[in-house]
């Protein structure tokens, strides 16, 4: 089943040429089904391309998922166009009334400072509150992670010695969770950050639980214990060439850019990267999606419970 877009979205054509469904909202409007309704905050500033890093990845399940897409108003934004923002973009005060059965949250490159300085964090925080009851599921990555971590359970981040970035290998601490339903024991994911969030807070906080760690990139999934947030701290949704494009950037801002580890073969920049953390990225997707949000978000959003049905309740086909 499709996503749902405006017609004129760039992230469009590449996903129509990557044989990703994607749907027009007027044609959406003719069909007689309710679709998942999920918002994304995009605090990224390459927010067209990662636009399309989150549509490729929502658009891979049967379900048929309406986008919202939301930006910080009290932010302007230097890299996106105004006119890209205004014509596809909310703030959070646009959809204050409405619910969503799911919001996911970005990163962000702001990680360096304390989180009461970045420019936006009152509209930040508001709006992670008004998620409580105006999105049934919330799905945090990254710098977004470290954020709803921090305002909800009081888990703090903490400073690396440098930059850790690549590719990692992790592993299941805990199989059982639904959200992490048929992955591999061991699998691949991309990291892009010079902070962290340390196993031994997680797991201090009341309402959380440690699924994945990685033993070189530290703390990489975390979920509520009801279901209704899932943290990533890396970024799965790169493609192939987000990591090197970010290196070539950084070689030019930072006197000592820092290679990604595991990424590019032999460490060679001048090589083609490969790509290991596709089908997790899409299987995280697609478990939050069906587990978290499609099989216990009621029909009606009118009113949002305070704690989710069990999973395998009765609830309202679609």
């Amino acid at each position: 089943m499709p996503v749902i877009i405006p017609q004129e979205l760039p992230a469009r054509a590449v996903l129509e040429s990557e044989n990703v469904f994607v749907m027009t909202e007027a044609r959406a409007g003719h069909q007689d089904i309710r679709p998942l309704r999920i918002a994304i905050l995009n605090l990224m500033p390459t927010k067209i391309n990662t636009e399309t890093q989150l549509l490729r990845l929502l658009g891979s399940t049967p379900l048929q998922v309406d986008i919202t897409l939301l930006r910080m108003g009290s932010h302007d934004s230097r890299n996106t166009s105004p006119e890209h923002l205004d014509a596809f973009y909310a703030t959070v005060d646009d959809v204050r009334d409405q619910r969503f059965d799911g919001l996911v949250v970005t990163g962000a490159p702001v990680e360096r400072l304390p989180f009461e300085d970045v420019d936006y964090w009152a509209e930040l925080r508001d709006l992670m509150d008004w998620s409580v009851d105006h999105a049934f599921s919330c799905l945090y990555v990254c710098w977004g992670a470290q954020a709803a971590l921090y305002h909800h359970y009081g888990v703090p981040k903490h400073p690396l010695d440098g930059k850790i970035a690549g590719v990692f290998p992790h592993r299941l601490v805990d199989p059982r969770p639904q959200v992490v339903t048929g992955f591999d024991e061991v699998f691949t994911a991309p990291h892009s950050r010079y902070t962290e969030v340390r196993a031994e807070d997680v797991e201090a906080a009341d309402g959380l639980a440690l699924l994945a760690v990685s033993d070189e990139a530290g703390v990489y999934l975390v979920a509520s214990t009801d279901g209704r947030r899932v943290f990533v701290t890396g970024h799965p949704e790169y493609d192939r060439h987000t990591l090197r494009a970010e290196y070539q950037r950084d070689a030019v801002t930072e006197a000592e850019p820092v290679l990604p580890l595991h990424y590019f073969p032999d460490d060679d920049p001048a090589r083609e990267p490969g790509m290991s953390w596709r089908s997790h990225a899409y299987l995280l997707y697609a478990n939050w999606l069906n587990y978290a949000v499609y099989q216990r978000t009621p029909f009606s959003l009118d009113v949002l419970p305070q704690s989710p049905p069990a999973t395998g309740s009765t609830r309202v086909p679609r």
